[in-house]
């Protein structure tokens, strides 16, 4: 019997996951293992090349042993990672350092000064969106200034999961979505050395990688990764995907008008589109091939603030998240209207404003506890997703929206986002977004399906659906005004309560804003 299944490797910002998928999306076997983040420097949110490696090429053996299969039923890998931040490798493509993560904010210096230059307007123009401060253009622009030497020995620029690939094949390459991040033209979405002048980075333009489509065949397993991965030698790999769209893929989300909201470490708002749509509150990247485009507005202010009160609440328990998300769910099961909470800005990580923010809680009192403030952070993060999408709905019709993450699976927290939404969504079974979306262009790069949009129809996928009740709506609509309101008044604050603003950062006055 050939070959029928494929692995979907996703190595996200906390952990490294392969899953086998037969072509309509079943898991026939899932391996995962929690990955470290090097935070011994304030600012800095880093990665062991090597050791991701490691960990994934285990998984991958781990999922094998859990389907009962072998390297043989493999007929071809995809692989999606945490996307934009920055992976070096020297001229001997070896790791260049650690791996800078997108949760890294050493570079809030040289992005304000950018926007004060004007050149991330300029950016706008040239590539549909302005550099973020864990873009690889500026973190590029740090390590010029701050690591010279190493900027200098800087060999291949890519990004995590094209080090991944790179591990499996042999070969340097990155994909149409990855490159999009910092160095392609809107419109041509080729390369751009224009964009490498402005930003004063023109020495990296050797260092850039071939660019493929993402269903394109990057390359083939090689001797040394079968034996360490259990997979064949010769099995195919695709070019693979930016987590952001390979999340969107896996559940289905493949054509202009699909809007996709995926509650992560990060808060993932997209819509495909057919043609360049720019906006200063988007980013206006490429979609899986040319000719399609991905607008999206995303901050690290989504689940993220869930795990990071589960780690203080209870450590030593994995599941902490989950358990808390029920406390919060059954205390409210009667409705929200029945009791005041607090209001929560989901700022710890990063905002959808230019500036530093900072998380906060607003109007506790001692009668509150600790699902309250759980329920809360629930909120605050789905009112964030809310701010991105109303910006999203200004650049074209959308079709449907459809929500993962972030305990959407759970029909209250599907029901809760529909309800601050203000809009139907729909919620997938789909329990491995990411690594469906990555396995999908697998089933292209081996000949399992055509087009990533045939792989799509063949998902066996039974959405559940969701509409706003309308009281509950007019109540969040309420509170989300709110939510902005005191938002738009607290930012005038935000840089001096904003710890370690890092060498470059120039505090802006109070009465800047």
């Amino acid at each position: 019997m050939s070959a029928q299944y494929v692995i979907g490797v996703d190595c996200g910002s906390s952990s490294a996951k392969a899953v086998i998928f037969a072509t309509d999306g079943r898991i026939m076997g899932l391996g995962q293992a929690r990955i470290a983040q090097i935070t011994e420097t304030p600012r800095h949110v880093e990665r062991d090349m090597a050791q991701a490696w490691r960990i994934v090429s285990a998984t991958i053996r781990q999922a094998l042993g859990d389907a009962g299969l072998t390297g043989q039923d493999i007929a071809g890998v995809g692989i999606t990672a945490h996307g934009d931040g920055l992976f070096l490798m020297d001229r001997q493509f070896q790791p260049l350092g650690h791996g800078i993560m997108s949760l890294d904010s050493r570079a809030y210096g040289i992005h304000d000064q950018w926007k004060h230059a004007g050149l991330l307007d300029r950016m706008m123009l040239l590539s549909g969106q302005r550099p973020y401060p864990y873009s690889a253009t500026t973190l590029l622009a740090w390590i010029k200034r701050h690591d010279p030497r190493r900027y200098a020995a800087i060999g291949v620029v890519c990004f995590a999961k094209d080090w991944l690939r790179y591990c499996m094949t042999g070969k340097v390459a990155t994909d149409l979505t990855e490159a999009s991040t910092a160095f392609t033209d809107l419109h041509t979405q080729s390369y751009s050395p224009q964009i490498l002048d402005a930003l004063d980075l023109s020495e990296m333009v050797d260092a850039l990688p071939p660019m493929l489509d993402s269903c394109e065949q990057a390359g083939r397993v090689t001797a040394l990764a079968a034996e360490q991965t259990g997979l064949l030698e010769g099995t195919p790999v695709s070019a693979g995907l930016h987590d952001v769209i390979a999340a969107a893929v896996g559940l289905g989300q493949v054509r202009a008008g699909d809007m996709t909201v995926t509650a992560g470490t990060f808060s993932i708002n997209e819509v495909l589109r057919d043609a360049p749509v720019t906006g200063t509150e988007w980013a206006c990247r490429a979609g899986y091939r040319k000719g399609l485009w991905n607008c999206m507005a995303i901050s690290p202010a989504s689940a993220s603030n869930l795990e990071w009160m589960a780690r203080y609440v209870a450590p030593e328990d994995p599941e902490a998240a989950a358990k808390l998300i029920e406390a919060s769910i059954a205390k409210f099961k009667d409705g929200r209207t029945t009791r005041q909470i607090p209001l929560y800005h989901p700022y710890l990580f990063g905002s959808p404003f230019e500036c530093p923010a900072t998380a906060s809680f607003l109007g506790v009192q001692s009668w509150h506890d600790r699902a309250d403030l759980f329920r809360a952070m629930i909120e605050g993060t789905i009112f964030n997703h809310r701010h991105h999408v109303e910006d999203l709905l200004r650049s074209g019709p959308v079709r449907s929206i459809g929500v993962s993450g972030g305990g959407s699976r759970r029909p209250e927290i599907g029901q809760l986002f529909a309800d601050i939404l203000g809009r139907p969504i729909s919620t997938s079974p789909v329990r491995e977004a990411g690594a469906l979306g990555a396995a999908m262009t697998a089933m292209v790069a081996c000949g399992l399906a055509t087009s990533l949009e045939g792989a799509a129809d063949c998902l066996d996928l039974e959405p559940r659906y969701f509409k706003p009740d309308p009281v509950l709506a007019r109540y969040y609509e309420d509170i989300y005004r709110r939510y902005q309101s005191v938002a738009k008044a607290l930012e005038p604050f935000w840089p001096a309560l904003h710890s370690d603003q890092g060498d470059d950062y120039t505090p802006l006055s109070m009465s800047a804003g």
